[in-house]
């Protein structure tokens, strides 16, 4: 009955996450649902000393990179800076480049910081005039968005302040920059692939005359007009290009030459600096970016106070609903019947570690919709184990931190996932109109980017 109330619960989780209820809610009962068909385990000694001592243990760790990230991304886009990059690359290529303009749009935005729902509010009026420009289908342009924010700039290339990048750093010891070479490759695969799909969709599209298509004109048929106070590109592009440096700088200059020994005492948590150094190289870049961005656009935000606060408020939501589901999985992996479980992720090939990671990664995020959320559940539940193997096996702890970045933007975009529901709403489409091609350039050929990686890291160790 204890693993059939793990596979119940699991299924619920994702049918009616997928049905908009929210995690908040779902993540607790559906949990101690699965404790309740355990049979003999207390249910309120597991909500809060099990699932509530593991959301808070994420808080601890991730909140000022929720917070941060969401504040920068929130003064981005009030003092225009987002929509004057994308506009900027707009200009350059040229309509009929749509598809690679609105996607290196998105990329650099989402690579320099910004998140990624707030990538898709300022690029979506560009995107929706430039492609009614084109003449190229509407349908298109939430995978073109998802391209350029969900994948590439999201888990594979390295530097990038995601919080899919930062979670593995505490479990591996490693940097925001883990494994560059096949991170860098595993981006380039996305990036030519979705674009090389998109296109020849495009293609096949005019070979029938279709067009746009017959959507009613808004404010977005304006969007590339020059009406609004943006800034100069230089400007815009500034604090994107200091979180990248700074995060560099912090990460191969400065903390290394720390003399952080206090850290192995009670008071400051008996850890590592190699424990906590990443996290400390985004905080530091994106407060910096921040300053820069204030500072050099003080006289286009109406209100600083407002963007600061709507920033915050916004960072709560989505850092709550990771740590429920990070409390969900503590409660899961507690539970004696997820034995059986880890032992098959931990034994699909004992001799590489790098398959164990990539599937559990993969299969937890597809489940929980999220990909923040299933590798934080997978490595908090068989981090150890995976690092030890990594050791027995000798397989880099950076091509580790990799992989499990790479699993975590793979299955995640399946239909229920939140970020793919928003986009389609943004764009006023379905899923039965344009989710095919998300499903291409978010899920399968980040799925073969990471099975690439695996194969040749496996050669190398």
């Amino acid at each position: 009955m204890g693993l059939i109330g793990i596979i119940l619960s699991l299924c619920l989780l994702m049918y009616l996450a997928y049905r908009g209820i929210n995690v908040l809610i779902l993540a607790p009962l559906l949990a101690l649902l699965a404790v309740l068909m355990s049979g003999g385990i207390p249910i309120l000694a597991t909500y809060t000393q099990v699932f509530m001592k593991a959301l808070g243990g994420y808080l601890t760790t991730y909140f000022p990179l929720f917070m941060l990230g969401a504040i920068f991304g929130k003064v981005m886009a009030d003092s225009g800076s987002a929509r004057a990059i994308a506009e900027w690359i707009v200009s350059k290529l040229g309509a009929h480049n749509a598809i690679v303009a609105i996607t290196l749009a998105c990329g650099i935005l989402t690579y320099g910081g910004v998140s990624l729902f707030v990538v898709a509010f300022a690029v979506y009026p560009i995107a929706a005039a430039l492609f009614r420009r084109a003449d190229v289908p509407k349908r298109l342009i939430p995978a073109t968005i998802a391209l350029g924010s969900f994948t590439f700039t999201m888990t594979a290339l390295p530097g990038t302040p995601a919080i899919q990048n930062a979670i593995p750093m505490p479990y591996f010891g490693t940097t925001p920059f883990a494994a560059p070479v096949m991170g860098v490759l595993a981006g380039l695969i996305m990036f030519f692939g979705g674009v090389g799909w998109l296109r020849m969709r495009a293609r096949a599209a005019t070979a029938r005359n279709e067009g746009f298509g017959d959507h009613p004109r808004t404010d977005a048929d304006s969007a590339l007009a020059a009406d609004a106070d943006l800034p100069p590109v230089a400007i815009a592009m500034a604090p994107v290009i200091l979180v990248i440096v700074v995060n560099a700088m912090m990460t191969y200059a400065i903390i290394p030459n720390i003399d952080a020994a206090y850290l192995a005492t009670p008071e400051f948590g008996e850890t590592t600096i190699g424990a906590v150094g990443g996290i400390w190289s985004i905080i530091v870049a994106l407060v910096a970016a921040i300053v820069l961005l204030i500072a050099l656009n003080h006289g286009r935000l109406v209100s600083l106070k407002d963007s600061i606060n709507k920033g915050t408020m916004g960072s709560l939501l989505p850092v709550f609903n990771t740590s429920s589901e990070v409390g969900y999985g503590a409660v899961i992996a507690s539970l004696p019947a997820f034995t059986m479980v880890r032992d098959w992720v931990v034994n699909i090939d004992p001799t590489n570690p790098l398959i164990s990671v990539a599937v559990s990664v993969n299969v937890l995020a597809g489940i929980t919709g999220s990909a923040s959320g299933g590798m934080s559940i997978a490595l908090a539940t068989l981090g150890d184990q995976f690092m030890a193997m990594a050791e027995a096996t000798g397989i880099s702890p950076g091509l580790m931190h990799r992989v499990a970045a790479l699993s975590s933007g793979g299955f995640d975009a399946l239909p229920h996932n939140g970020a793919v529901i928003t986009l389609l709403a943004i764009c006023g489409l379905t899923h039965k109109t344009s989710y095919a091609d998300v499903f291409v350039v978010a899920v399968l050929i980040p799925v073969l980017a990471t099975i690439l990686v695996v194969i040749l890291g496996s050669i190398g160790a």
